[in-house]
């Protein structure tokens, strides 16, 4: 089971801290999941970040292209 933990604000510096927050939100979310959860978690958040990256490559060479 996948808790409903609220996001951690994160500081504009990005500090250690911040990472700390970061994994016991992570640690909070699934620690009762299972094995099907969790993959399901780590899959969702992998395609998310997959979309960021086509975004910011589409967007590097769009600027590229222009002269």
């Amino acid at each position: 089971m996948i808790h409903d933990v609220p996001k951690p604000e994160i500081s504009d510096d990005f500090t250690i801290d911040d990472i700390h927050k970061i994994r016991e939100w992570h640690y909070e979310i699934l620690k009762d999941a299972t094995r099907e959860e969790r993959c399901a978690f780590y899959n969702r958040g992998m395609a998310d970040f997959e979309v960021c990256i086509k975004e910011t490559r589409a967007g590097r060479r769009a600027k590229d292209m222009v002269v």
